[in-house]
Order: structure tokens, then C-alpha cells, then sequence
């Protein structure tokens, strides 16, 4: 049901005049191997990856041959934000990827230990160099923004990725006007949540489901398209296989009617998390975030809505 329909659509990068399509391909925690990554790339997705992903060699393996028609980001973690470790990261992405340039560099998470001026010289000197054509933030609050554009000069901030959802709606208080105003695409991940089950449990009246049977689409479709009503939002949702991300992909090339955005966002149960879940997720190990996780899995649907 509706999973390889028309073209993708593209949306700017910033204020770049570039043009990109408005579903990616996240790849955290991705072990599928390289065949669906390049069905995906061939039905005009682009592809999101990181250095601590481990997943930069297995895009590498799914764009070889087809460089001139993918879109390549990437990410630099935090540990190395002093310029010679991020000139020396980066170069080991291009290596890994398979390719002398890639598209849009990340800073991952901030990190307040390393002066953001030096981080900023050392992804303009990569510009500069043709080793990065962009460059972007992610996890970064509208104070960040600043002061990294700030430091960064004559070159543009032109995205900042973040968490966004049906269900988590957290950047919609201040971060999202903000990038709309100054024209920074938010490349949202984790746009089906934890997982679209997450998401259809905060679905009460069965409103996806219906809007999803109105317009022939699935309901990964509705979920996602939701989030591209937004101007100037593109996403990166995960999967394994090429029949979901084909089915991704194909949630682009239409758009819900502005009643259907109105029933979603009047009849989804979200949050927005404050600065306290921000600061917790990200000071919080990776081994206890997995811990919790689990945890959660095993209450009552009831309780897990309050909890995640």
C-alpha cells in the first residue's frame, strides 16, 4: 500500500540554493549491510551517518558508483572538537565513506570544554579546503545556534538535527521558529519515536489509522509526512529492510490535507521535554540509557506513555 509512488520531493538546505530530498536514511544502530542503503539511495534518499555510529564504512560500500547521485552527512563527536582531532575525524570518515568530500558535516553534541571558536576555524578550514561543502549542528539549543554561527564567519550554519515527532514536540516551543526564521533546516531523527508502536499507543481514537486509510498511504507514511508539512524539516527515519525504506521514501511526494494536520495534532497525546530530560539523556552512559530502555519496555503501556 502506496510504497513506491512519485518522486521524491527536495526541500533547500539552508540558504544555500542546494537542494535536498526531504527523506533521508538514519543510520544508528544499523547492521542490515549495504544492499538496502543503496535501494534507498537509487529512489533518491540521502544518508545520514556518524563517526560513532560504526556506519561509515558500510555507506561507503552502498553509494560506491553512485556518488554524484547521494547526499552524504556525517557527524564529528564531541571528544573531538579540538581542530587538529576534528580535522584528523573527518579525515577518517572520508576514508571510511570512501570519498573525498562529504556533503554536510555535524557537530554531534555540543561541548562546552572546547571553545566553540576553535571547533568553528577548523570546519571552516575544511570548507575551505573542499574536504566539507557544509556544515551543521546537531542537538544544539537556539543559544548554541548563535554563537557557533557567530564564530563560524563568513560561512553558514545550514542545519540543525534534532529529535522531532508526533509525540515529542519539544523544538515547536522556541528551536523550530527559530531555525524557520533564520532558514536552518531541521533534519529531524527519531521521527517515528522509539518506534511507530510508541506512537500509535498516543493514538487513542485510532486518528493515524484512519487518516492513513483515507489516503491510501501506510501509517509510517502519515507519521512521517506529518513532519513534512513543516517548512524547512526533513527526515531520517531507521530501517533494515529496502521494502520499508522504499515505503519511507514514499512518504514524500504528497501532502496531508490541513484538516488531517489538525486532527493530528489535536488528538495525538505528546510532550515537549524540558531542559531537565535533555541534560539527563545526555549526561546519562550509553550502557544505562540501554538499561532504561529495557526497563521501560516492560510496564504497562499506560505508564510507559508518562515515563518516555
Amino acid at each position: 500500500m502506496g510504497c513506491e509512488s512519485g518522486r521524491m520531493m527536495v526541500k533547500e538546505l539552508g540558504r544555500t540554493g542546494v537542494f535536498i530530498p526531504e527523506v533521508g536514511i538514519g543510520t544508528y544502530d544499523y547492521h542490515a549491510g549495504a544492499g538496502p542503503l543503496r535501494r534507498g539511495v537509487e529512489r533518491g534518499a540521502f544518508i545520514d551517518t556518524a563517526e560513532s555510529y560504526g556506519t561509515e564504512s558500510v555507506v561507503g560500500e552502498a553509494v560506491r558508483g553512485l556518488r554524484d547521485r547521494v547526499f552524504i552527512a556525517t557527524k564529528v563527536s564531541p571528544e573531538n572538537f579540538r581542530g587538529s582531532d576534528l580535522r584528523r575525524s573527518l579525515d577518517a570518515s572520508l576514508l571510511r565513506l570512501g570519498i573525498d568530500r562529504v556533503d554536510l558535516l555535524q557537530l554531534h553534541h555540543p561541548n562546552p570544554s572546547v571553545p566553540i571558536e576553535e571547533t568553528m576555524a577548523a570546519m571552516a578550514g575544511l570548507v575551505d579546503a573542499g574536504k566539507v561543502r557544509f556544515c551543521g549542528v546537531s542537538n544544539f539549543s537556539i543559544a548554541q545556534l548563535q554563537e557557533s554561527q557567530k564564530a563560524l564567519g563568513n560561512h553558514q550554519i545550514v542545519s540543525n538535527q534534532v529529535r522531532y515527532n508526533l509525540i515529542d514536540r519539544t523544538i515547536e516551543s522556541g528551536l523550530l521558529p527559530y531555525c524557520e526564521a533564520q532558514r536552518i533546516t531541521v533534519i529531524a531523527y527519531s521521527p517515528f519515536a522509539k518506534s511507530l508502536s510508541r506512537i500509535v499507543d498516543c493514538d487513542p481514537h485510532g486518528t493515524i489509522r484512519e487518516i492513513a486509510r483515507v489516503t491510501g498511504k501506510t501509517a509510517a507514511q502519515v507519521v512521517l509526512n506529518w513532519c513534512l508539512c513543516k517548512d524547512g524539516v526533513v527526515v531520517i527515519p531507521k530501517a533494515s529492510s529496502p521494502e520499508r525504506i522504499l515505503e519511507n521514501c514514499a512518504a514524500s511526494d504528497w501532502r496531508l490535507t490541513a484538516e488531517q494536520i489538525a486532527l493530528l495534532d489535536s488528538r495525538i497525546e505528546f510532550r515537549h521535554r524540558n531542559r531537565f530530560d535533555a541534560l539527563a539523556r545526555q549526561l546519562m552512559p550509553k550502557r544505562l540509557q540501554r538499561i532504561a530502555k529495557e526497563a521501560v519496555k516492560c510496564l504497562p503501556r499506560s505508564l510507559r506513555r508518562r515515563v518516555t
